[in-house]
């Protein structure tokens, strides 16, 4: 991949053309002399911010602090410019070592320029409550930024003298980004040896929904042998990174090792501890139950797992054009509200796609929102599965959130990673409901049934699965570093315990933790998944039921951005995340799709 222009559209016979994503929105090239002059300018700019302001907040008036972050606000918007075009350069080729290059300089260029802005939100948090309270009332341009100065001074507790809030930062590029960075190009670099080909990983997973059942086995265990002989590398990074974190959460005195995640999100440790138990008390209702249902459809008393995500016995496991994909997103979401579906086609209308599965592009997906001024990205690696149509109506809806959100400005509209999977997860729910509401045929329905219950298996047991795991894990590391085998151990155990005793496991298997990307890239992220899920499911139910005008209230709650909590942003749906029976209501969504399965005839 070149970063100075759009890669050609990919032809697939079977898929038809696939889009490629065109980065010079942001910047024409890795070289581009624009990217240069703005490293160059904001460098000045932090210098005399830093000349400017140090020592000097709390003498200001409400206006000339409101104009300080305005001021401090732009330089960060470019600075956020210049690594989005990095890290996206990067994500669409992990394998060339000149990508690789400019990824890493443009991280040191910028974080060493932003250093020099440290001391502001430290001298903000310094700050006593009355005096940020009298300028709030007395400055209406300062009013604007109240929720960020919210959010900023959360962290009071919790930040460090400025040398050392320096010298963690300065530290980053060779810290926990350089192993980040070594997790991401280990990952780009594995090929797995199946069927006569060497795959990627997304290649590769994907096998594990293939309809040929010896696929899908030659399939599960080559990962596991590949991921296997990697193990020592993957553990060393884990390990790394768990203490990592656990020296800056000492420090920095958080409780546990999900008290960080937990503030960043803005929610309460109570509401995540209630969804969590919520979902492990629900795995025989759910996990066990389904799979079990599931092995008794293939003829089996167990089912294995590399047929965990099998397509069932009777379906057609028919590919999926780019184009057809597109329509049926796009009409989901229309037919839900006309402006969001306007807003979602601009991204088929504009490279602001990348969809082919190629060597060293970054597996999975994802949705960078960029910086207001531009606009967001979606990463896909489009196979034609059904399953890929929901990925791209999930990362979709994050893309609409984006700019929706957007109007807030740089710092308003960023959204706490729970809320921010709200849009992702109820464009899914938009786009199934959908199809399901179009399809006569019985047989035909209960797949799509089968799958929507098995994409939200995946999305709340074995998300909070993921977080069970993660909490093991980090918990046990600060009594030593864990071998290879030892975390393969808790993984094994926890992945029993949620996915039950149908689901049959071999060695392989035990190496399967290795290769998700969020353990490594943001400790602890996975429960915003369940919760999003669950939340949209009681959204939904609100919406089948409701008066006209929810879409109005979802585009509002979708606009607000990081400007509310998530009460607030409930709060006209009648929702409330704290009340223990809320999660309740999502979870029987789930039940109640399983149930309705049980009483389908096979």
């Amino acid at each position: 991949m070149t970063s100075s222009a759009a890669l050609a559209a990919t032809d697939s016979p079977d898929l038809g053309t696939l889009p490629t994503w065109d980065l010079t929105d942001l910047y024409p090239g890795m070289d581009a002399p624009e990217l240069a002059a703005d490293l160059d300018r904001t460098d000045a700019q932090a210098k005399a911010f830093q000349e400017r302001y140090a020592g000097a907040l709390a003498g200001l008036s409400g206006d000339a602090l409101a104009q300080a972050i305005a001021d401090y606000e732009a330089i960060d918007e470019t600075l956020s410019r210049v690594m989005s075009f990095a890290s996206l350069t990067y994500s669409g080729n992990m394998a060339d070592p000149v990508i690789g290059k400019f990824y890493q300089s443009a991280q040191e260029r910028v974080n060493a320029i932003s250093t020099q802005l440290i001391f502001f939100t430290l001298e903000i948090n310094r700050l006593e409550e009355e005096a940020v309270a009298a300028r709030l009332a007395d400055s209406p341009a300062l009013a604007r930024y109240a929720p960020w100065l919210r959010d900023v001074r959360l962290y009071r507790d919790h930040q460090l003298t400025d040398e050392v809030e320096r010298l963690l930062h300065e530290k980053y590029v060779v810290g926990r980004a350089a192993w980040n960075r070594l997790f991401d190009e280990t990952i780009a670099g594995l090929r797995f040896p199946i069927g006569g080909q060497d795959l990627t990983c997304a290649e590769a997973l994907n096998r594990l929904s293939d309809r040929d059942p010896a696929k899908r086995r030659e399939a599960g265990e080559v990962v596991g042998r590949v991921m296997g002989e990697n193990s020592r590398l993957f553990a060393l990074i884990t390990n790394t990174l768990a203490k990592d974190k656990e020296i800056e959460d000492t420090w920095r005195r958080y409780p546990s090792p999900t008290a960080a995640r937990n503030l960043s999100n803005r929610v309460e440790d109570e509401v995540v501890d209630a969804l969590v138990s919520a979902v492990k008390a629900a795995y025989p209702d759910l996990s066990h139950r389904y799979y079990a249902m599931k092995a008794t459809w293939f003829g089996q008393d167990h089912l294995d797992y590399w047929d965990r995500n099998a397509p069932l016995p009777n379906d057609a496991d028919r590919s999926i054009r780019w184009d057809e994909a597109r329509d049926i997103v796009l009409g989901a979401y229309g037919r839900f509200s006309p402006d969001l579906a306007t807003l979602g086609r601009r991204f088929f209308d504009n490279p602001w796609i990348d969809a082919p599965v190629r060597p060293g592009k970054a597996p999975g997906a994802f949705a960078h929102s960029t910086v207001p001024s531009v606009h967001p990205y979606l990463l896909v690696n489009y196979q034609g599965k059904t399953r890929d149509v929901m990925t791209l109506a999930h990362e979709l809806g994050h893309g609409v959130h984006q700019i929706l959100a957007g109007k807030q400005g740089h710092f308003l509209s960023d959204t706490p990673l729970t809320l921010a999977e709200t849009a992702s997860v109820f464009g899914e729910m938009l786009t199934f409901r959908a199809l399901l509401a179009a399809e006569t045929d019985p047989a035909r329905r209960r797949l799509l049934l089968a799958s929507k219950v098995e994409d939200m298996l995946n999305t709340v047991v074995r998300q909070i699965a993921f977080f069970d795991f993660e909490r093991r894990v980090h918990t046990e590391r600060r009594a030593g570093e864990l071998t290879a085998d030892r975390i393969g151990e808790i993984w094994m155990a926890v992945q029993t315990e949620s996915l039950g005793p149908a689901l049959r496991f071999d060695e392989g298997y035990r190496h399967y933790w290795s290769y998700i990307p969020h353990f490594i890239h943001s400790p602890f992220y996975v429960y915003a998944y369940a919760f999003g899920d669950c939340l949209v499911n009681s959204l939904y139910a609100v919406y089948q039921d409701a008066e006209q005008g929810f879409a109005d209230k979802y585009l509002a709650m979708l606009t607000a951005g990081g400007t509310l909590r998530h009460q607030d942003l409930l709060a006209p749906f009648g929702l409330d995340a704290t009340d223990p029976a809320f999660w309740q209501k999502g979870l029987d969504v789930i039940r109640g799709f399983i149930d309705e399965l049980a009483q389908t005839p096979t």
